[in-house]
């Protein structure tokens, strides 16, 4: 066979790694093992990190400010917003809501307020309701599901 450049193969390692720490015959310093003469760094298990107190070690973490909440809140609606929003007998729901604009998404849920007056009767679908603003939205003549 040819030698070309498509057939070469990387020459073979015939020199084996120095075994450190394997007595003087190791081709590697012998009994100080390439980690100098005395001192802390040449003895076994030391060097590096140094175990700190509690303490310390509580003082050194950065810490969180404040609570934060698991849950999502919930997107704001008034009452008012709908009235302006919606004619009588139309369906408020999530969905309808984005197509309105009047909440940007409804990843964590929906819920309206009792802020202001409403005088059609709207059907609620699928958000969470105050009582004040159930108690305005029956009175109008409209009708709550649950979610």
């Amino acid at each position: 066979m040819a030698v070309a450049l498509h057939n070469l193969q990387p020459r073979k390692n015939k020199k084996s790694k120095k075994r450190i720490g394997r007595g003087l015959g190791s081709s590697k310093g012998g009994h100080t093992v390439g980690r100098g003469q005395k001192g802390q760094k040449s003895r076994a298990g030391a060097g590096g990190f140094q175990r700190i107190g509690m303490r310390k070690l509580m003082l050194a973490t950065p810490k969180l400010r404040g609570f934060k909440s698991p849950k999502g809140s919930n997107a704001v609606v008034n009452l008012a917003d709908l009235a302006k929003a919606y004619k009588k007998g139309e369906t408020v729901s999530p969905k309808t809501l984005i197509a309105k604009k009047l909440i940007a998404s409804d990843k964590d849920g929906v819920k309206i307020l009792g802020m202001g007056e409403i005088n059609e009767a709207l059907h609620v679908q699928g958000c969470a309701v105050s009582k004040t603003a159930a108690e305005k939205i029956l009175k109008a003549g409209g009708n709550i599901q649950a979610e």
